[in-house]
């Protein structure tokens, strides 16, 4: 079962917005064929453009065809990610920060779907910026790489703080989420600029929430 906020993957695997992500999901497997996309930040431009809903379901999908992921909530002022799943944010990456035994043993949550595990935020933090960009994120990070073929972090949006510009220098690749017909150009752009400053990966852009076409709709009934 989906937590409180939904997963369409789960909840309607047939419907079109789950065949979006699967091509997303294809997407980036050929994006990736010269280097291993194995550690993926997805953020957005700005507040409630869905790049948390579209973590978890691409997530869902990498899960579907026997990948073993690794979800991780850097989202450490609204972390939202164990809500999807049902499960607890109690500890996590910021448990992971500052514990020996739990950078030896992740406290890794597993889901309902088989391969799919939730590193959730953990006590949120003072400083997440400060946190986000330390060694000790380089090794949390390349521990998690040792344990899943794919790790996804989910980042706050990059016009709001610093933290996803910050951990995008720590990951293999960015995948930017803009919401049609909400997310401003010039954000989007400003966006862009910021992770380009610090030689981000930017392997693509994700539009959400975009009017679903009626022919579509019918044939997918």
């Amino acid at each position: 079962m989906a937590g409180e906020y939904g997963l369409v993957t789960i909840d309607d695997p047939q419907c079109p917005a789950s065949e979006a992500y699967r091509t997303l999901r294809m997407n980036l497997q050929y994006a990736s064929l010269d280097q291993s996309l194995d550690t993926l930040l997805i953020t957005s431009a700005g507040v409630g453009e869905g790049k948390s809903t579209t973590l978890a379901n691409l997530a869902v999908t990498m899960a579907q065809i026997e990948q073993r992921v690794i979800m991780v909530d850097c989202d450490l002022r609204r972390p939202s990610l164990h809500r999807f799943f049902d499960l607890s944010n109690e500890v996590g990456l910021t448990t992971m920060m500052v514990e020996e035994q739990a950078m030896a043993e992740p406290p890794l949550q597993e889901t309902s779907v088989p391969g799919l595990y939730l590193l959730a935020s953990g006590s949120l933090p003072p400083r997440p910026a400060d946190l986000l960009g330390s060694k000790r994120m380089e090794a949390v990070i390349g521990h998690l790489r040792e344990q899943a073929d794919v790790v996804l972090f989910d980042a706050p949006p990059v016009m709001a703080v610093t933290d996803a510009v910050v951990l995008a220098t720590k990951v293999v690749g960015v995948l930017l989420v803009v919401s049609a017909g909400a997310t401003k150009r010039e954000h989007a752009q400003n966006a862009v600029e910021r992770l380009s400053k610090v030689n981000a990966n930017l392997v693509g852009a994700v539009l959400s929430n975009v009017p679903l076409d009626a022919t579509l709709q019918t044939y997918y009934r």
